[in-house]
C-alpha cells in the first residue's frame, strides 16, 4: 500500500506517466502483500492440512501468543472424565474407610494385641497397592523399564528435561525411603488413637487416593497438561497428611517430611515435562475431550 501511495504521488507530480506508475503500484503492490502472511491465507493453509508452524512464525510474538491462547482455549472441557475422577476419588476412600472399620471391628475380638509390625505391612502395603481400591486404572510406570532408561508409561514416553533423574532413582525412593516412612509414622498414629479407621490416619488414605487418580490422567491418559494441577493437588494433599500426623505424634509428622519433598520435585518435574512438550501451545492445563476417553477398569473394553 505505501508503494502504491508513493508511485501515485510520483505520477501527479508529473515525474513518470500515469500508466507506468499504475502498473508499477499494481506489481510491487501485489509483490509486497504477497511476502506478508494474512489472517484468512493462513487459516484456508491450515485447513489444507499444511504445517502451522511456518504460518506462526510469520506471525508477530504477540499475534502467535493470541493464536496459541485461542487454540488452547478452544478444546472443550472433558466434564465427563472429571467427574469420573471425582467418582474414584470417593469410591476408592470410602472403601479403604469400609475396609479400615472391618479390621478394626476384628481386631476387638482378638484375645490379643494386634502386633506393631502387622500394622507396619498393612501400611506399607497400602502404600505401595492402594489403587487396588480404586475404579480407575492407575498403573504405575514399568519399573524395570524405568529403570533400563526405556520407555513406559509416565516416564520416557514422552520428551523428558534434561535434568529428570535416572530411572533407578523411583524405586529407590519409592520403595526403599516413601513407603517405609509412610509405615512407620502411621504406625505411631495408630499407637496414639487406638484404631485403623480414624480422621488423621484418613488423611494419609486421602493423599494415596489422589496420586493414584493422578496416576490415571499422567501414565494411562497421557494427558500432560491435566497432570500438572493435578500432581499440585497430590503435593497439597501429602501436606495436609504431615500436618495432621504432627498434631497427633510430632515425630509422625516429621516422618512425612521426605515424602512432601520428594513430591515437590516430582511437581517440578511433572510441570516442566509439560513445558518442554508443549512447545505449541496446544495442550491445556485441563482434560479435554477429544484426546482420549477416562474407563473405570471393569467399563474398559
Amino acid at each position: 500500500r505505501a508503494l502504491a501511495v508513493l508511485a501515485a504521488c510520483v505520477s501527479f507530480c508529473g515525474m513518470v506517466p500515469s500508466t507506468t506508475s499504475a502498473t508499477f503500484a499494481a506489481v510491487w503492490g501485489r509483490q509486497f502483500s504477497s511476502t506478508v502472511p494474512q489472517p484468512h491465507t493462513l487459516q484456508h493453509r491450515g485447513s489444507l492440512g499444511i504445517d502451522h508452524g511456518f504460518a506462526m512464525r510469520q506471525l508477530r510474538p504477540q499475534q502467535r501468543q493470541v493464536a496459541v491462547r485461542r487454540a488452547a482455549s478452544a478444546k472443550e472441557l472433558d466434564s465427563d472424565a472429571v467427574g469420573k475422577y471425582a467418582g474414584a476419588l470417593v469410591v476408592q476412600l470410602g472403601a479403604i474407610t469400609a475396609f479400615f472399620a472391618a479390621l478394626d471391628a476384628a481386631a476387638a475380638s482378638l484375645p490379643v494385641p494386634v502386633p506393631q509390625w502387622a500394622v507396619f505391612i498393612l501400611f506399607f502395603g497400602l502404600s505401595l497397592r492402594s489403587r487396588l481400591f480404586s475404579p480407575l486404572d492407575n498403573s504405575r510406570p514399568d519399573l524395570g523399564k524405568a529403570v533400563e532408561g526405556k520407555a513406559t508409561g509416565g516416564f520416557n514416553d514422552r520428551i523428558m528435561p534434561s535434568w529428570t533423574p535416572p530411572g533407578v532413582t523411583f524405586p529407590i525412593m519409592w520403595i526403599l525411603i516413601v513407603a517405609p516412612l509412610r509405615a512407620a509414622s502411621s504406625v505411631l498414629v495408630w499407637e496414639q488413637v487406638g484404631h485403623l479407621c480414624d480422621a488423621s490416619i484418613l488423611t494419609l488414605m486421602l493423599h494415596l487416593s489422589v496420586g493414584d487418580t493422578w496416576n490415571t490422567v499422567n501414565n494411562v491418559e497421557r494427558r500432560l497438561g491435566a497432570a500438572v494441577p493435578g500432581v499440585l493437588c497430590v503435593w497439597a494433599t501429602a501436606l495436609f497428611a504431615a500436618w495432621t500426623y504432627y498434631q497427633v505424634v510430632s515425630l509422625a509428622g516429621q516422618l512425612l517430611l521426605p515424602t512432601c519433598l520428594w513430591i515437590t520435585v516430582a511437581a517440578a518435574l511433572i510441570t516442566d515435562t509439560w513445558r518442554v512438550n508443549n512447545a505449541a501451545g496446544e495442550e491445556p492445563l485441563y482434560p479435554y475431550k477429544g484426546a482420549v476417553t477416562t474407563q473405570f477398569w471393569f467399563m474398559a473394553k
